[in-house]
């Protein structure tokens, strides 16, 4: 159950292929308290650690320049040519092993880091989409944006368990 073994057995250190990085750029900022604690519980089970990004603007503005704004500061935050999963009520929907199948994908056509974008209160602008190389929903339900930073660690860690041959997925 604990993280030493299962650390051990995900990525390289056991033979298998190089594990791919995962870098997160999510809107908000996550403040002392239950969500932060989900993130970093899911963030410390992946190796190499994902990097996450906390994209912020501090002006009040309208809800639409907000939107635009925030769509603007990722993808100047997004390096050029990395892959991007954006994050949408609308994007296609994956089980827990589509998902770590896409990722194996991506890492074996070389792959070195994958980025994944999580909008703020009302979403990600068309832009963010439009860049995206994939959009994935996590479900038709509507979920804090905030939360979804722990829901999509925990399934990048399943995924690397899968990928492993562990048994944490029993799917």
């Amino acid at each position: 159950m604990g993280r030493g073994p299962a650390r051990q057995r995900s990525g390289s250190a056991v033979g298998r292929k190089a594990s791919i990085r995962f870098r997160l750029f999510v809107v908000g900022r996550l403040r002392t308290g239950p969500l932060k604690e989900l993130q970093a519980l899911y963030a410390a089970r992946i190796v190499p650690a994902p990097a996450i990004v906390e994209i912020e603007e501090r002006r009040r503005l309208p809800a639409a320049e907000l939107k635009a704004r925030e769509g603007e500061l990722i993808l100047r935050a997004l390096p050029s040519g990395m892959a991007l999963i954006a994050l949408d009520v609308r994007g296609i929907q994956w089980s827990s092993r589509d998902l770590a199948e896409r990722i194996a994908a991506w890492r074996d056509q070389g792959s070195p880091e994958l980025a994944f974008t999580i909008g703020g209160a009302d979403g990600l602008h068309k832009t963010v989409l439009d860049r995206a190389d994939v959009t994935l929903s996590l479900g038709s339900m509507t979920w804090p944006h905030l939360l979804v930073r722990g829901m999509l660690l925990e399934q990048l860690y399943r995924a690397q368990q899968i990928l492993a041959g562990h048994p944490y997925h029993r799917g």
